[in-house]
């Protein structure tokens, strides 16, 4: 089988409205997605983040994780870094500065 990586992109404001809908979607990868073990969280058309939306990711995190699967983040701002920075966040998220990262270290192997 043949390892899929799904790719969510949310845009504007991360706060509880935007947490909501990024749940459904982890939510129905989790459900209906079994191929799919590497979800890329890609923040770069997020403006900015309050404590609801970093709530949101830990419980995506923590629910992939539960059935063995990963979630890694890319594209992220100044102010999205600076709050994970000063939640710890950024210490249990992998973070690329950008996709093409993400891509170089997955064709790599590594991830």
């Amino acid at each position: 089988m043949v390892e899929e990586i799904k790719v969510i992109q949310p845009s504007g404001i991360l706060d509880a409205a935007q947490s909501q809908e990024l749940r459904k979607k982890i939510d129905e990868i989790l459900q209906k997605e079994s191929s799919t073990k590497t979800v890329l969280l890609d923040l770069k058309e997020v403006t900015f983040m309050d404590s609801s939306g970093l709530g949101a990711l830990v419980l995506a995190f923590k629910a992939l994780k539960s059935v063995d699967r990963n979630m890694v983040i890319c594209s992220i701002n100044e102010q999205v870094r600076i709050l994970f920075e000063l939640t710890g966040m950024d210490k249990i998220f992998k973070i690329y500065s950008n996709r093409e990262e993400f891509n170089k270290t997955v064709s790599s192997g590594i991830n």
